[in-house]
């Protein structure tokens, strides 16, 4: 077995038994004893964690605010950059055509991770440890964090967020629409000059396909930042 000490020094929590930990890293292509289950229970356990934290954190938040936070906080995007500050992808198992692929740069795969070594804290060591595991590796998000922000749609953030990287506005283009009348389709691509970056989402209307297109630029953008 590999030596996982400098992770879980980073993780602030030893555990007992290193093959729960080593679960916890191994993907489903890597064999039968991957992480799939623990991914699931520490959805759940991370998912409740973070409701408790913003409830204390913000009294006075509505629960639809706090909803939004939560969102924020636990989606793909933040949990695959939390991996990459972690290190998670020099250990994660994974078969042959994963590796090839570069599967331990992708965000589902390192976001998956994340939620498996919480399923598997809370496995090995309880609730009480594995709040505090969690508290401590989100706590400066959550303390940057705020409800107003939380409602604000995706093309005002993304908006807001390329101006304080000092660059030009994004810009959306309707490049189809298609269906009948009463039930169509548009899609829209959405182009930044940060990085020369562009995306498409499609909608049942145009300022549904526009928002869902920031939404994805902003997940890319914040997710490299």
């Amino acid at each position: 077995m590999p030596s996982y000490a400098a992770l879980q020094e980073r993780l602030g929590y030893q555990f007992v038994d290193e093959v729960m930990l080593e679960r916890a890293l191994r993907h489903r292509s890597a064999g039968k004893d991957n992480n799939e289950r623990l991914e699931f229970l520490g959805d759940a356990v991370l998912s409740l964690v973070i409701a408790e934290y913003l409830s204390e954190r913000f009294p006075a938040a509505r629960e639809g605010e706090l909803s939004r936070m939560r969102s924020t906080l636990v989606k793909g995007v933040t949990l695959a950059k939390l991996a990459r500050e972690l290190l998670l992808g020099d250990y994660i198992l994974l078969g042959s055509g994963e590796l090839k692929s570069g599967g331990h740069r992708r965000d589902s795969i390192l976001a998956d991770v994340v939620e498996a070594l919480i399923g598997a804290i809370y496995t090995e060591a309880g609730f009480d440890e594995v709040r505090q595991c969690v508290r401590r590796w989100f706590a400066e998000r959550i303390e940057q964090i705020a409800p107003g922000e939380a409602l604000k749609d995706p093309k005002t953030r993304l908006q807001e967020f390329l101006q304080s990287k000092g660059v030009a506005l994004p810009d959306y283009e309707l490049v189809d629409q298609a269906g009948q009348p009463h039930n169509q389709v548009f899609e829209v691509r959405c182009r930044t000059q940060l990085g020369g970056k562009s995306v498409t989402a499609s909608a049942t209307s145009r300022k549904k396909a526009e928002q869902a297109a920031a939404q994805q630029m902003l997940d890319i953008l914040q997710g490299e930042s």
